[in-house]
């Protein structure tokens, strides 16, 4: 009985890391892709760099902010609940890009995804942290789930890509994850969750997420985490802009950067 409880156990957890690469795999398919959407945005929309930057930095910021505004649900309303309501908010902004044309009303659908993303990253992100039974365990399934985000950042660009080569529209690209998504809500209903666990009695709520700011170990791996992603995120939005008119040396190795730094990274992930 014993053994196959654990089997039982086992089965579930490959079911959940399964569901959290794919989910993290689709937050990179779309957000990953906005490089290779701006010059797009640019022509279509006369607007300059400046403007068209707030493609990317509209959802980054709203993931941040439900992160650290709406983080405290997976732990007051579940992980389940909470995966749920990220992975549906997700669906319907992205079905929504098909309703309209304006680069406002994208940028407020952008806010909208950001918003869905930072609810079911935190609910992920805990939930990972029930099924791990060691720190090396832990360690292990994020690099893993990095390495899926890295593919998903290879994907998204090369389906825009296609897309634009074909003369269809960049929005298909969002219809897609909408319907990816919803696969990925029933496979999250159909999942068996472990219990959450708590290392601490305090009140879960929005003031124990700002206490947690005080913790200077906290602060300085969040600064460590935001230098990263800031180069990280230069490279992938800029790079294809910058590269689209270049006519030196190496022009292969030029069209060719972006697709190898997203392989680098991913490489880099999974051998972590």
């Amino acid at each position: 009985m014993v053994s196959d409880s654990k089997g039982c156990d086992n089965r579930n957890h490959t079911r959940i890391r399964v569901l959290t690469y794919l989910m993290f795999f689709m937050f990179a398919m779309t957000s990953d892709a906005v490089g290779v959407i701006i010059p797009e945005l640019i022509s279509q929309f006369g607007l300059s760099m400046s403007q068209a930057s707030a493609f990317h930095y509209m959802p980054m910021i709203f993931i941040a902010m439900s992160g650290l505004f709406l983080g405290f649900l997976a732990d007051k309303i579940g992980r389940k609940l909470t995966i749920l309501l990220g992975l549906l908010l997700f669906a319907l902004a992205c079905f929504m890009f098909a309703l309209g044309e304006s680069f406002y009303y994208f940028l407020f659908l952008l806010a909208f995804v950001g918003t869905a993303i930072g609810v079911f990253k935190t609910g992920a992100l805990g939930l990972i942290g029930d099924i791990s039974t060691s720190s090396k365990q832990h360690s292990s399934t994020m690099n893993t789930v990095e390495g899926y985000f890295g593919v998903g950042a290879m994907i998204g660009p090369a389906i825009v890509s296609y897309l634009l080569i074909s003369g269809v529209s960049w929005k298909y690209l969002y219809f897609g994850a909408g319907c990816f998504c919803l696969v990925l809500c029933w496979l999250a209903y159909r999942a068996d969750y472990p219990q959450i666990k708590r290392s601490s009695t305090d009140a879960i709520n929005l003031a124990s997420t700002f206490k947690m700011m005080k913790n200077l170990y906290a602060l300085g791996f969040s600064l460590a985490i935001g230098l990263y992603v800031a180069t990280e995120v230069a490279i992938y939005v800029w790079m294809p802009t910058l590269l689209q008119s270049y006519q030196g040396d190496y022009t292969t190795l030029a069209a060719y950067a972006l697709t190898i730094f997203f392989t680098l990274r991913a490489g880099g992930r999974f051998l972590g």
